[in-house]
């Protein structure tokens, strides 16, 4: 890989709580390129202070009145009935896999890598690429590596066809997903392999597919909503003139948790999220590729926006951005956490992110702010079809 390939590793808006790997201690932040400033911890994600011991008397509530208040907030409560709010009703969170033995909230952490990459238009150079991306960010202790939205190729219309690949077949036949199994299997590792476009039958997908540790396919997600949108002046991209929708929500069982799959365009449709939140995912991942008109305005908009509404983490990775490419990507790569933080993120060039993702911090959050008990199934509804149906 060119040496112009950086490493953002960051700890920044970490809570002090937060895991600690084996090499934590001597873990520092960097930034080789182009970093983006990130804001001081807001005083809302400052170290939470132990409750002082207050008395009935000290605060004028008798513990009939705490009882009436209590009642009180349990009737409102079922009046409400916020577990109608999901159709079917919310799964609970899933205990992850990565917790272990006594040191359950330093277990409840790992290390992500996001691989911002540059993309060309060979593609034997752009798999190579990808793998010693990868390659790096698990010798930095990434168990989880996410790659961009059509990493193998140019991302356009005329290209889809000349790059697609029949990931069913495997083998020869999808050279791009041959290498994601290999490579997996043998660090070890979990893979979301961004998206490339898929072949089936007479039809192309923009897909992504996801392989766990022992290399195998664990789930392949099609694009649901196609990037279908015209801006007078700006940009025209109709992803429809040669690729078919998705219809299936995508959410998997992995090493590090459940994560729920969308791209790019995806991440605009709340409901698809939601659908994520109320399955149980602990984490969103969004490979994408927004452009200059609207990934200065909407690319971190929306990825705080789906973490904060869900409260779970959400990780982005764009391709590097070329100024002389037919589709200019806007890049920086981000990672969320469950209130709308931004943990870590790069600019528009060549970077591997590293950063950690603490679970902990979702039961914390969803403490802070109960939301799952204050909907208001009494007023509103979201139906899973895809559950519903499978009931």
């Amino acid at each position: 890989m060119k040496a112009a390939l950086s490493t953002l590793i960051s700890t920044k808006n970490l809570p002090p709580h937060h895991c600690a790997s084996s090499s934590s201690s001597s873990l520092s932040r960097s930034i080789w390129l182009h970093p983006k400033p990130l804001s001081p911890l807001p005083s809302f994600l400052a170290p939470i202070a132990p409750a002082k011991s207050l008395s009935s008397s000290s605060i004028g509530l008798s513990r009939s009145s705490k009882i009436h208040t209590a009642n009180f907030s349990s009737t409102m409560a079922s009046a409400y009935k916020p577990e109608a709010a999901r159709v079917p009703p919310a799964l609970p969170l899933p205990t992850p896999p990565v917790t272990k033995a006594s040191y359950l909230i330093m277990s409840l952490c790992f290390k992500i890598g996001l691989c911002q990459l540059a993309v060309t238009a060979d593609k034997e150079r752009n798999i190579a690429h990808a793998r010693k991306a990868i390659e790096d960010a698990a010798a930095k202790g990434a168990q989880l590596v996410l790659l961009p939205e059509i990493w193998n190729g140019p991302y356009s219309n005329d290209s889809f066809p000349v790059y697609a690949e029949d990931i069913d077949a495997g083998g020869d036949a999808s050279p791009s997903t041959a290498m994601l199994s290999e490579v997996s299997q043998r660090l070890k590792i979990t893979i979301v392999g961004g998206s490339i476009a898929e072949r089936s039958g007479d039809r192309l997908y923009n897909t992504s597919c996801v392989f766990g540790t022992d290399g195998k396919l664990l789930a392949k997600h099609r694009k649901i909503h196609l990037f279908d949108i015209d801006i007078p002046g700006k940009i025209t991209f109709i992803e429809s003139k040669t690729l078919t929708a998705g219809q299936t929500p995508t959410i998997v069982d992995t090493e590090v948790g459940r994560i729920g799959i969308g791209i790019c365009y995806d991440i605009r449709f709340q409901e698809l999220a939601m659908i994520y939140g109320a399955r149980g995912a602990h984490l969103i991942c969004y490979p994408g590729a927004f452009n200059m008109t609207t990934g200065p305005l909407h690319w971190e908009l929306l990825q705080r926006a789906r973490a904060v509404d869900n409260q779970l983490y959400v990780a982005t990775c764009s391709p590097a951005q070329d100024a002389g490419a037919g589709y200019v990507a806007w890049g920086h790569s981000t990672l969320v956490g469950p209130f709308g933080e931004v943990l870590a993120t790069t600019e528009h060039e060549e970077a591997i992110i590293i950063a950690e993702v603490d679970y902990s911090l979702l039961e914390l959050r969803r403490t802070n702010l109960p939301l799952l008990k204050q909907r208001r199934g009494d007023l509103y509804q979201l139906v899973d079809v895809q559950r519903l149906n499978s009931q």
